[in-house]
């Protein structure tokens, strides 16, 4: 026995990697007292026995083997491929067989009582509950890498919006404040207008009162008779620009006010 183990075997019983022929496997369980029945075979379809009222299947596809095996009261797929033991439940595993070999893969029945060990006697006084399946080792890394991409993509976004994430109440708000935004450089824009209407007229007033001043020839008049008519004209044209004044500046407020309560609605 301990040759067909240490010895390579032309036969290609075992190789360096672990990997036991079915031969090398089931002279192992002899030891036990265990046999191995081929699941499929005409000799153990003729029993035509429940898959659940027996204890342990070995699978095999190519180089790979696992069990199922019957710990307790519950079934479970014991794949070291996976994260964890998955559990099976009675009504499935005829089709969890049904599909393995399906797939490609040889199923034996073991035979025999099997060796007591402490998970079966732990597992005959409560039951498992499994809320999720576990995963192959392989699909979980993937996973692992794909979470980590697009964590990845999601701080490359945040960092171009300068990592604020905005929600779609956010924008709104935004929105508003652009429109105030917008209306009060609108009001600014009406009233600079305004005030530059306002300028030009009065420089045309100004204008219009040089004109109103009486072309006449100096020979005429003495120095202080010219210089007291120059005085009422500024006067009166000083006069014209006050109530000018006050006028746009009663018209200005009566714009701004209404400016403000079209802003408000």
């Amino acid at each position: 026995m301990e040759a067909i183990f240490h010895e390579k075997q032309p036969s290609g019983n075992m190789d360096d990697s672990g990997f036991f022929s079915i031969q090398v496997i089931s002279n192992a369980l002899k030891v036990w007292g265990l046999e191995l029945i081929l699941f499929n075979s005409p000799e153990y379809q003729r029993l035509r026995i429940d898959p659940i009222n027996e204890r342990s299947f070995i699978c095999n596809y190519k180089e790979h083997w696992f069990t199922v095996r019957k710990l307790g009261k519950q079934w479970f797929n014991l794949n070291s491929l996976l994260t964890g033991p998955e559990l099976i439940s009675d009504t499935y595993l005829a089709l969890f067989l049904a599909q393995l070999q399906q797939e490609g893969y040889s199923i034996f029945v073991v035979k025999g009582d099997l060796p007591d060990c402490e998970a079966d006697q732990l597992l005959q006084m409560i039951r498992v509950q499994q809320m999720h399946r576990p995963k192959l080792i392989g699909e979980e890394l993937a996973q692992l890498k794909e979470q980590r991409v697009h964590k990845t993509d999601l701080e490359q976004v945040l960092e171009a919006n300068d990592g604020s994430g905005m929600l779609d109440e956010d924008e709104e708000d935004l929105q508003r404040a652009l429109a105030l935004s917008r209306q009060e450089i609108d009001m600014e824009d009406e009233e600079a207008d305004l005030r530059r209407a306002i300028q030009l007229s009065m420089q045309g007033s100004s204008r219009n009162i040089s004109q109103d001043i009486p072309q006449t020839s100096g020979t005429n008049l003495t120095s202080e008779e010219l210089r007291k008519r120059r005085e009422a004209y500024f006067e009166e044209a000083m006069s014209e620009e006050d109530m000018l004044q006050a006028a746009v500046t009663m018209s200005l407020e009566t714009v701004r006010n209404d400016l403000k309560t079209e802003g408000k609605k």
